[in-house]
């Protein structure tokens, strides 16, 4: 490959030797992008005969080293470092038997952290990281800061990490902060982050096809304190505490009053209070439900811990109104809401869904409830948490997908306050809903399920969710 000569930067001075990067999706497209302007050695592996990138990544490198199909070990031993993509599990036997050889394992994270020139803020979490940087990034805007958001984004906010600084490098605007959402799958290749603030939302069962257990997982989540300035700790979860003490935290609390941090106060307690003095009245807020409630906290504790004044805060948090497919109002028709939360991809997401849309269903009238469309590809989950939440909320749960099957059977305890009905299509769990809802019900899609047995991702299952509420609304209308 042609390259500039090694040495033009002093980013690529702890890059000696060859760099394998392994995965040419999006982030390793981004990590071969980053080591090509740095002008050190690497050649590109992938264990597809077709990566979906290839065409696009020949045609901007086309003298660039690329070798597919099965990894070996040999082949991985001879390189100084091997840069694994999120999707490629570390444990994979090549990669672990060139682990054991001395062969240094890293990701696009732990890169971009050795280079990155200005403060880092992370967040990860099994659920709400998107809405949270993305929330950040609307109180940072209304602060006027000048930052680069990327990650383990989706949607129009994606930009793998690296590209931030491939950009800066390029000639772009120089960020005085880095927003970044993280995935365990990163983090399990950052050694130290070396944050300004972290926050670990929370953590429920999910990617147990590729952890031994929850404590694996959880490991692999708390990475992201390391070397970190300042946590930002929901006080309800111990879940999201450090494993060892740091320097500084801050703390929230989404079940009322907190007079050292952030809590829940005010006339009615509807407001939001930063050591016990109200600053943002909760029913401005476009974001809706209990869930969401922590989710706005752990924003609003990471931009105080960035020194961002609470009149910025209030207006950013005002101003934000979701994500799509997080708990995304559709429509309401013939007296039943329709909400998409197709982002739900495993039961910690859809279990706050449940509670928080159920909890607003019921309050405006006590006898609505929720009909619930659930399943797709379950990723070895245990579905049985959901039960207690249909059992109170919900009046049907219709379950589509390749674990319908396990849906049912581990919710069986929910059935008389709440039957399943099975659906073969989107489109007849929709028309499903529709028949079993009431005047006053909400329709609710959150799958706690991966998309990719019926779908191309969550946005697409989202989409054909929207597409066939408004054909059967129409329908219903004509």
């Amino acid at each position: 490959m042609s390259q500039r000569e090694a040495g033009d930067s002093d980013e690529g001075g702890d890059l000696a030797g060859l760099s394998l990067v392994l995965g040419l999706g999006a982030t390793g497209y981004s990590c071969a992008r980053y080591l090509h302007g740095l002008g050190v050695e690497f050649a590109v592996l992938d264990s597809r005969a077709a990566p979906p990138l290839l065409a696009s990544y020949l045609q901007e490198f086309p003298d660039a080293q690329v070798e597919l199909g099965e990894f070996k070990v040999e082949q991985l031993c001879r390189a100084s470092r091997l840069i694994v993509s999120p999707g490629i599990a570390v444990s994979t036997p090549a990669i672990a038997a060139a682990a054991a050889a001395g062969v240094e394992i890293l990701g696009d994270i732990a890169l971009f952290a050795r280079a990155a020139q200005a403060p880092i803020v992370a967040v990860t979490g099994s659920n709400g990281k998107s809405t949270v940087v993305a929330l950040l990034a609307a109180i940072l805007r209304k602060n006027g800061s000048a930052f680069g958001l990327g990650g383990n984004l989706d949607g129009e906010n994606f930009k793998p990490a690296l590209e931030l600084l491939i950009a800066e490098r390029e000639g772009a605007r120089r960020s005085d902060l880095f927003v970044l959402e993280l995935s365990s799958f990163q983090l399990e290749t950052t050694r130290e982050l070396n944050a300004t603030a972290v926050a670990l939302l929370n953590l429920s069962e999910d990617h147990m096809d590729r952890y031994a257990d929850s404590t694996a997982y959880l490991s692999a989540k708390q990475a992201i304190f390391n070397g970190a300035q300042c946590a930002v700790v929901n006080v309800d979860d111990p879940l999201t505490r450090p494993p060892q003490p740091m320097a500084s935290s801050l703390a929230y609390k989404p079940s009322g009053e907190c007079s050292d941090g952030l809590g829940i106060g005010g006339a009615g307690n509807r407001s939001l209070c930063w050591q016990g003095e109200p600053f943002l009245d909760l029913e401005a807020c476009g974001l809706r439900g209990s869930h969401n409630r922590s989710n706005l906290m752990a924003a609003a504790g990471l931009a105080i811990a960035l020194g961002v004044p609470l009149t910025a805060i209030a207006a950013g948090a005002t101003s934000f109104r979701g994500l799509p497919h997080r708990s995304q109002w559709v429509c309401e028709a013939h007296g039943v809401e329709f909400y998409n939360d197709s982002k739900g991809t495993n039961v910690g997401a859809s279990l706050a869904a449940i509670v928080g849309i159920g909890e607003r269903v019921v309050a405006a009238k006590s006898s609505a409830r929720l009909v619930v469309i659930a399943g797709g590809e379950g990723k070895g989950a245990n579905f049985s948490p959901l039960a207690p939440a249909l059992a109170q909320f919900a009046r049907y749960v219709v379950l589509i997908g390749r674990d319908a099957d396990r849906i049912e059977a581990d919710t069986a305890q929910a059935r008389g306050s709440c039957e399943a009905i099975f659906a073969a299509d989107m489109a007849a769990a929709v028309s499903a809903a529709v028949d079993a809802a009431q005047a006053g019900d909400a329709v609710l899609l959150s799958p706690a399920c991966a998309s990719f047995d019926m779908f191309d991702n969550f946005q697409h299952r989202g989409d054909e969710f929207i597409a066939c509420v408004s054909a059967a609304v129409a329908q219903s209308e004509n």
